[in-house]
């Protein structure tokens, strides 16, 4: 038995975090797991620049309402849960990426959490694990299933390398310089060529 494991930002939709910056003009919150693959250390400067900014929950979520998922990939997700079983394994949060879940058709999700006072600001946030992406895949091969996996970032490496097959998709350059044992694929067409042969390979 196989399940594949994928990314959700830069995947499936636009990263969150870029959006929020271009609406509310703020150039730091720009910086994704792209480019510093520290997690904490990039959610602590987030968490920092809308403190100092005073931007709230709503702020966030009302960008996320406008956001809809990349050209393809609803119909690309269809066709994955259509050939085999998809967990979504994301460093988003619940309350980020549950309104792009009723977007994509409610694929299963497995993120974070944030905490959220009383007035609304996010004060906090909670990791479901630490380096939940891999954790997951453990998991999964733990109860002997064979997994396929996709993800665009570096926080997405550590879940790769546990796969019995990992690609990259759509990644930056630094990332592919990094990480050249990946294959890289440009495109859903691409990516679903890897996953048709990773499956054979899988369940022969």
């Amino acid at each position: 038995m196989e399940i594949i494991c994928s990314d959700l930002e830069g995947v499936f939709v636009p990263e969150i975090w870029i959006n929020v910056a271009l609406k509310t003009g703020i150039e730091e919150l720009k910086l994704t797991t792209r480019d510093i693959s520290d997690y904490d250390v990039l959610m602590k400067k987030r968490l920092a620049i809308l403190d100092e900014k005073g931007l709230k929950l709503k702020d966030i979520t009302d960008v996320i309402e406008t956001i809809d998922p990349l050209p393809g990939a609803k119909n690309f997700m269809d066709w994955l849960r259509s050939v085999s079983q998809l967990i979504v394994v994301s460093d988003t949060f619940l309350q980020f990426g549950g309104p792009l879940m009723k977007k994509l058709g409610m694929p299963t999700l497995f993120c974070h959490d944030l905490s959220i006072d009383e007035k609304g600001r996010i004060v906090g946030y909670n990791l479901r694990q630490k380096d939940a992406k891999k954790k997951t895949v453990i998991g999964f091969k733990q109860m002997n299933y064979k997994v396929i996996a996709f993800g665009d970032s570096y926080n997405d490496v550590n879940m790769l390398k546990e796969a019995d097959a990992g690609f990259l998709f759509c990644p930056p350059q630094n990332v592919i310089d990094e990480f050249p044992q990946f294959p890289v694929t440009k495109n859903y067409d691409e990516l679903k060529i890897h996953i048709e042969k990773a499956l054979q390979t899988v369940r022969d």
